[in-house]
């Protein structure tokens, strides 16, 4: 109620924590942080990332929510690659379809795009490290280029990232859309590459 400044680092967020199981994964937490009025959140998709968001939370007054993993990922970032809340990347340039990811869905995303390219398709990547407050402009921009966006987060496909988006679309340039994420379910123990049906 009162925007106070203050931080809150998750971590454990998604499946790639893997053997420790549902108790020890956060999979809601984007969607009961988004409805909070005042609040932003930050998913860095590497390290390299996760030390500017850091640095930025810092530097903006009110509440933010650092959304952190615990399992090793690539580096797809650099030193000097600039990084704003509130400000999406695109990773990838592309004109068939629009991925856009979080975390260390990013660096998925950028695996996903290199295969569709071997089948002729030519997808566009947005690391889009800020679902609040959301870059509006570039999602907007994507749709109209595009005309198709996928979703890609290790989150709850209700009310997370890919909501966040849909949002957006539907209310400025409705195109086909495809969510990626946890269905309405709880995680389950396993290794983070393993699959559930």
């Amino acid at each position: 109620y009162m925007n106070l400044n203050v931080k809150i680092g998750g971590t454990h967020s998604g499946i790639s924590v893997g053997p420790d199981g549902a108790t020890h994964q956060a999979l809601e937490e984007i969607a009961l942080m988004r409805i909070l009025p005042n609040m932003k959140i930050i998913v860095p998709c590497d390290a390299l990332e996760a030390k500017k968001a850091t640095i930025a939370a810092a530097g903006v007054k009110g509440p933010v929510y650092l959304r952190l993993g615990r399992s090793d990922v690539p580096t797809i970032t650099g030193e000097n690659d600039s990084f704003e809340i509130g400000k999406a990347t695109v990773m990838k340039d592309g004109d068939d379809v629009t991925i856009i990811a979080c975390g260390h869905m990013v660096y998925e995303a950028l695996m996903a795009a290199n295969e569709l390219a071997k089948e002729g398709i030519s997808a566009r990547v947005i690391n889009l490290h800020t679902p609040k407050p959301i870059d509006r402009e570039v999602i907007i921009a994507s749709a109209l280029k595009t005309k198709a966006i996928v979703t890609v987060e290790e989150h709850t496909v209700m009310g997370g990232m890919g909501s966040a988006v849909a949002e957006v679309v539907v209310q400025k340039c409705p195109v086909i859309m495809k969510f990626v994420g946890i269905q309405d379910r709880f995680g389950v123990s396993g290794e983070p590459e393993e699959r559930s049906e």
